[in-house]
């Protein structure tokens, strides 16, 4: 549940820059969204795998 509540937190610290790059159009924090996404994809493929690991002890 730890890497879920994570996976919260960095959705809300991106919730500035995103504003920032679709509202005013400010590039640099579209980087920082685009790497905040690519960490947030990184940590959700360590849940999926997590999840499965868990399920598949349970059978």
């Amino acid at each position: 549940m730890k890497k879920f509540t994570e996976v919260k937190e960095l959705i809300a610290s991106l919730e500035a820059d995103a504003d920032k790059f679709y509202n005013k159009g400010n590039s640099a924090a579209g980087t920082r969204v685009r790497k905040g996404m690519q960490d947030l994809k990184n940590l959700a493929q360590a849940i999926r795998l997590e999840v499965q690991d868990t399920k598949n002890k349970g059978e």
